[in-house]
């Protein structure tokens, strides 16, 4: 598997931890990232709030062809459903 590129800032409370642990939990997190990151539950997750037109976007195909643009119109807001 391929490591992802990503930062993590990890907060741990055991201080005696060794570095073969810290690795060992790291990939265990990423792992889990990985399989739970997915474009299905980023839709699942958001919504589009779209001021230009009065519409809250809720469909997923709209939702992925709106967040992979590169930038958002003006008025158009990504919105986390929590």
């Amino acid at each position: 598997m391929k490591a992802p590129d990503r930062d993590l800032l990890v907060l741990m409370k055991d201080e005696f931890a060794t570095q073969q642990f810290m690795e060992q939990e790291l990939e265990q997190l990423n792992n889990l990232l990985f399989h739970y990151e997915t474009m299905d539950n980023f839709c699942t997750a958001h919504e589009i709030f779209d001021v230009n037109k009065f519409r809250i976007v809720r469909k997923q195909k709209q939702i992925q062809k709106i967040a992979r643009q590169q930038e958002l119109k003006p008025f158009q807001f990504l919105c986390n459903k929590n």
